[in-house]
């Protein structure tokens, strides 16, 4: 019984121990923070998780990071994306899933990897029979040096987008583009032999994409009769009318536009439709 109690409190010190360091490590900040970036794309979304290591006065790539050794691109955990939708990158499909994205550094160029194990512990278990995908890259570089390596989404539209890297004194770009059109007409379709007809959504979507502007016309009449003094219907029945090369028929909704939202004090959409008038000169 004395050995039982002996064994029981050194068990209940070790405890105590490791909730200690847990306690004091979530009060410490980590050398490379983290971060998480959620970018909508097309329909889904592209969610990229990694670790921001610091240049702290080192030479990095060629020294550090050796070229021609696969890197985790960050720090920590290798870097994840995930993808909710197929999407296209650098040209080449991708299906929806998530996967870790590795890299090789090289002087004058470098191979982006995708790798269907996404979470591991930087590269020490990558395996190359894993990939996904693998492709090179030339990289940019820099005349002002990054100190904290930096992932970010740029030029960000429906269906294309960039992925940047930056540290040191080099950047790197990534393509991505996805289909979503197919997608979204069906959806507008089915939505439209419904109770709730989305008629603003589609007419909207039609002008941006260059679709049947008479269909988005016809759209944007019937979205008008549910509200009669909103001028964000007027604004996009304007700018329908203008792509259509209706100006004078344009002119005339974007002064109903601009009256309704004088009315309600609204001066954005005086602006916006004050904006659209100017175009039809």
């Amino acid at each position: 019984m004395k050995q039982f109690f002996k064994t029981l409190s050194i068990s209940l010190a070790l405890l105590a121990s490791v909730n200690m360091v847990k306690a004091q490590g979530a009060l410490v900040p980590q050398p490379s923070s983290g971060q998480t970036i959620v970018q909508d794309f097309g329909l889904g979304k592209v969610m990229l998780t990694y670790s921001r290591p610091n240049l702290k006065g080192r030479k990095i790539f060629g020294i550090l990071e050796p070229y021609g050794q696969v890197w985790r691109t960050g720090a920590n955990s290798a870097t994840t994306i995930n993808f909710t939708d197929e999407v296209t990158v650098a040209g080449n499909k991708i299906p929806a899933g998530k996967y870790s994205l590795f890299t090789i550094p090289g002087k004058d160029v470098w191979t982006i990897i995708l790798n269907k194990t996404a979470d591991q512990w930087g590269a020490y278990d990558y395996k190359k029979e894993d990939d996904l995908l693998r492709f090179t890259i030339k990289p940019i570089i820099l005349k002002t040096p990054v100190e904290t390596f930096t992932l970010q989404f740029s030029n960000v539209k429906a269906g294309s987008m960039l992925l940047n890297m930056q540290w040191e004194n080099i950047a790197i770009s990534i393509p991505m583009t996805v289909d979503y059109d197919a997608k979204v007409m069906v959806n507008i379709e089915k939505a439209m032999s419904g109770d709730k007809k989305p008629y603003f959504a589609a007419a909207q979507y039609y002008y941006e994409n260059n679709k049947d502007l008479g269909k988005a016309l016809e759209w944007i009449n019937e979205a008008e009769k549910t509200d009669l003094k909103a001028p964000w219907f007027k604004l996009w029945k304007a700018k329908i009318l203008l792509k259509m090369g209706d100006k004078k028929a344009a002119a005339t909704a974007a002064e109903q536009g601009m009256k309704l939202a004088k009315e309600s004090g609204n001066d954005e959409y005086v602006r916006l439709n004050l904006a659209i008038l100017t175009q039809t000169k």
